[in-house]
């Protein structure tokens, strides 16, 4: 996303944010609000690793994100279609928990095996400023 739509949607996004994730336990779509974090220009969730977002993450890896816009009476969304990877290599674990603020309170540290960190990867955006009807699609 380097264009000027690119750079504009990256701009929405802060370190960390509550987000929809929706995911799928079999046939029926889940969403629950969730925490992005927004490193390195990638997007990642963290969670437990026997919740339940983390284990219909591993049965079937396409999730979405969806962040809601508000400019004053105006909506508008940005919308992550892609796939969720679990990330094993302690170094990038580390990383991203030194973005959380949150994560002693979840966590005992990187080792902890209820950590589970995800990357959300090949990623389509679909995009609809505040206040516009047209909506813009792209691929990251």
């Amino acid at each position: 996303m380097t264009d000027g739509i690119g750079q504009e949607v990256w701009k929405r996004f802060a370190k960390t944010q509550v987000v929809f994730l929706g995911t799928a336990e079999g046939e029926q779509p889940r969403v629950r609000p969730v925490t992005l974090i927004n490193f390195d220009q990638k997007f990642w969730i963290a969670t437990g690793t026997r919740s339940a977002k983390a284990r219909q993450i591993r049965r079937n890896p396409n999730v979405e994100v969806c962040l809601e816009l508000r400019e004053g009476e105006s909506t508008g969304y940005v919308r992550v279609a892609g796939v969720a990877q679990a990330v094993h290599d302690p170094e990038t674990k580390e990383k991203l928990a030194e973005q959380m603020d949150f994560f002693a309170a979840h966590w005992e540290g990187v080792d902890d095996p209820d950590y589970t960190l995800f990357r959300i990867t090949r990623v389509e955006v679909e995009y609809m400023p505040p206040g516009e009807t047209e909506v813009h699609t792209f691929i990251v």
